[in-house]
């Protein structure tokens, strides 16, 4: 995975929004950190975008590569940026050896368009989408969703970030451009030779999917140059299983600012971030305390869930930003966000519970496991309800 910004399959030029990449140059007088730079998807526009799955090749150092299933030749695939509104028209081509789909998720789409397991089309066929994007300013994400192979694609690399702005969000100031960066975290699992391998054991059926080399924007340990001011950071765990804490090696604040449903209402001051599979979240980050030099690394600290032995809540460095010598303008943290949809009355309304199970490889909701020709539950359109989730297994 590079940051170069690739040509094939990502619309005309007019699809192609600015630059975002953060800087890669070394700053005046001081040494690139080891390894490799951060790399950046290129940002597109979905509409008339056309999304290509297919095999192909990574390499995230001199010597290492692995082969890939990727959209647009990436790793992450390109990352789409929409403001709310807008009519999105996307075309999926699959040149995969299997039946594959695209679920865009978090956004709020008619039924065709979700990504539903039993959309998906065969190898050599295409599928169409045709929506209006109705979500909140926030960052959301796309990957694949066919029954049963969700895991292998995502683990062999397609996944992408889908950002939604509007004018909201713009009002605020956060910071923008090259200080504005999604970051995909994931862990894989490696061969001997460096390869990536999806190939579960039956204790992984049980407790998960999990690698022992993490990953970011598809590079081992990369750095990202930062400058003393305040940056946005768009965090992604696209991890099959893995969960981290999130938190900075120096102890310093994360600003968080917005959550999977987009901004909140108050930034919230954290020092570490629990993320599981999917989650996002949005957090500013203030380097304006630190002198031209400093390296600061973005952990996952250990943490124990109790259950089956496994190495979920292992301690990992997942990448470091090396501070610049460029002079900027400091920034702050706005105070307050955005009005937050309000709450509908929940008096008299409906209540449900969902058990959650896993028992000898077999996963359940209420007893009863998935089947793509069944519907569980139907739910009046505009009805609120009150859901109890109840997780009974051993993970």
């Amino acid at each position: 995975a590079t940051a170069a910004v690739w040509a094939s399959g990502c619309g005309d030029e007019s699809s192609v929004m600015p630059p975002t990449e953060p800087p890669t140059q070394p700053p005046t007088g001081l040494p690139l950190p080891g390894g490799s730079a951060l790399p950046v998807a290129p940002t597109v526009h979905p509409d008339g975008l056309v999304l290509d799955a297919r095999p192909g090749a990574v390499s995230w150092s001199e010597g290492q590569s692995s082969p890939a299933w990727l959209y647009n030749e990436g790793l992450p695939g390109p990352t789409l940026r929409v403001r709310r509104g807008e009519r999105v028209r996307t075309t999926l081509t699959n040149g995969l050896g299997e039946d594959t789909i695209v679920h865009w998720h978090g956004l709020d789409v008619p039924q065709e368009a979700d990504g539903h397991p039993r959309l998906a089309v065969p190898s050599g066929a295409q599928y169409d989408y045709d929506y209006v994007v109705a979500n909140r300013a926030g960052t959301y994400w796309y990957h694949p969703h066919p029954h049963m192979r969700t895991g292998p694609q995502v683990h062999l690399g397609m996944a992408g970030f889908y950002l939604v702005g509007d004018g909201e969000e713009e009002a605020l100031g956060l910071p923008s451009g090259e200080r504005d960066v999604p970051l995909v975290i994931q862990d894989k699992r490696l061969d001997a030779s460096g390869n990536m391998v999806y190939q579960p054991t039956p204790m992984d059926a049980m407790v998960g999917y999990l690698g022992d080399t993490p990953f970011v924007n598809g590079a081992p340990d990369p750095y990202l140059l930062v400058d003393r001011t305040l940056d946005r950071f768009r965090i992604l765990n696209g991890s099959n299983a893995r969960i981290f804490d999130l938190a900075l090696s120096t102890q310093a604040a994360l600003t968080l600012v917005g959550t999977d449903g987009g901004l909140l209402n108050v930034p919230a001051t954290l020092t570490s971030i629990f993320l599981g599979p999917a989650e996002r979240v949005d957090v500013l980050v203030d380097f304006s305390g630190h002198v031209p030099g400093d390296l600061i690394r973005l952990q996952s600290r250990p943490f124990s869930l109790g259950g089956p032995p496994s190495m979920q809540g292992q301690p990992m460095d997942l990448m470091r930003f090396s501070v610049t010598d460029r002079e900027v303008q400091p920034a702050s943290a706005p105070s307050s966000l955005v009005a937050l949809p309000p709450t509908p009355d929940l008096e008299g309304a409906p209540r449900q519970t969902f058990e959650f199970r896993s028992h000898m490889m077999r996963h359940s909701i209420n007893g009863v496991t998935f089947d793509m020709e069944r519907v569980d539950a139907q739910i009046p359109l505009g009805e609120p309800q009150v859901w109890t989730f109840s997780n009974t297994g051993a993970v």
